[in-house]
């Protein structure tokens, strides 16, 4: 991977909203985050770092969005049984990791016992929600986040790790530093969450900020089909109420077309990338290249709030540099463009033209005024119905563009 793409001044990176990260894994240095130049989405993703993510909310209200969430990679912890019906630990595990009958599970038994002493006591689904509404009324403008889908997990041979997570001797450094060194590999068990749960999880979480009308931080790995029928299903399930909020497909890895097809049909959906997953892959490339300029956000999606702002700078650069967008040097040049935009009034089309002149800095700035506003009806960035048709038309043009 290329180095990152050296910071601007601290007044262009005023602007910068990095849409997803975890700051709460690494050791926090106050310093640091009271000196960041941006703004944050902090999220949590099981039950020890919701308090912490409230506390960096609580000290740092103009740095940090709270996102309190429970991520598919610790959801095997949770029962959808009620509180006063918890099932025994092992009852639990056995029903949800080993669902076939006995000979045919027998094979990953000997895996089974070794995994079950690591594990946590189940918790119910409900206690689950009812924590995250206390958490999410809290703070008005927190989202949920981060929930979604991974087929891909599969639960490790170890105890629940003890916060902060990513913590070590070593000192931290951002994707494609040269003191980078490779993470010590994990034993994993044969065991994966099943789909069926991780569903029932997910949507009683976005049932939740459906109903608080709140934006959403959502993951997805290896679960195309599964998240485009989600969100199909939350579309039809809950109308007006859904579209109200924005969800953010984050480090999305769907494909150019996979994209397409989520951005064509739901108007509230987002994507945003990062450096440290994307940019892994040449094909984050083509999928900058393929949404609409309106839906694109930018994430560090890193645990060292330290490097949030060189992380997310650099994804940000990366989507300049595919989509032929100039880069600002200054705040003012940000802000002249805020203001030529604003001096149209209501006039669509000198509108657009004004932002034609946009730099990368103000397009994506504005997408994510729109994200956290909400309250879709048509493509983000579109003012008027008869420019729906064009706007769709233009990025299937992109896509097939490619690299």
């Amino acid at each position: 991977m290329d180095a990152l793409h050296p910071l601007p001044h601290p007044s262009v990176l005023a602007h910068v909203v990095d849409a997803h990260c975890h700051p709460t894994d690494s050791p926090l240095s106050p310093a640091v985050l009271s000196g960041l130049p941006h703004r944050i989405c902090a999220m949590a993703t099981r039950a020890s770092d919701q308090p912490l993510v409230r506390s960096l909310a609580e000290q740092f209200p103009d740095k940090v969005i709270p996102c309190f969430g429970y991520h598919p990679w610790f959801i095997h912890w949770i029962s959808l049984a009620p509180p006063n019906a918890l099932p025994a630990k092992d009852v639990h595990y056995q029903t949800l990791l080993l669902p076939l009958s006995e000979p045919e599970h027998a094979p990953l038994l000997p895996a089974f016992h070794r995994l079950l002493p690591l594990l946590p006591d189940p918790v119910s689904l409900a206690t689950i929600v009812e924590d995250l509404r206390t958490n999410l009324s809290a703070f008005p403008h927190a989202m949920l986040g981060e929930v979604g889908l991974d087929r891909a997990f599969r639960i490790p041979f170890e105890r629940p790790a003890v916060p902060p997570y990513a913590s070590s001797p070593a000192p931290s450094h951002p994707p494609g530093h040269s003191h980078d060194a490779p993470e010590p590999r994990r034993e994993l068990s044969p065991f994966t969450t099943p789909l069926a749960h991780q569903v029932a999880v997910l949507e009683a979480q976005l049932a939740l900020a459906v109903v608080l009308r709140r934006n959403v931080s959502m993951h997805a790995v290896k679960a195309q089909q599964a998240t485009l029928a989600l969100l199909a299903r939350m579309r039809a399930a809950h109308g007006s109420a859904w579209t109200a909020l924005s969800v953010d497909m984050h480090s999305c890895g769907l494909s150019a077309l996979g994209w397409a097809e989520i951005e064509r049909v739901h108007p509230n959906v987002f994507l945003s990338l990062s450096t440290a997953i994307n940019a892994r892959s040449p094909a984050h490339v083509a999928l900058l290249r393929a949404v609409h300029p309106a839906r694109l956000l930018v994430e560090s999606d890193f645990h060292d709030v330290a490097y949030s702002a060189a992380c997310t700078w650099d994804m940000l650069a990366r989507a300049a540099t595919a989509r032929g967008w100039w880069l600002e040097e200054s705040g003012a040049e940000v802000e002249a463009g805020r203001m030529l935009r604003a001096g149209h009034g209501d006039d669509g089309q000198a509108m657009a033209k004004a932002e034609e002149g946009w730099g990368a800095v103000r397009r994506i700035a504005e997408n994510w005024r729109v994200f956290e506003r909400g309250g879709h009806t048509v493509l983000p960035g579109v003012k008027k119905k008869r420019d729906k048709k064009k706007l769709l038309l233009d990025s299937s043009e992109e896509e097939s563009g490619g690299e």
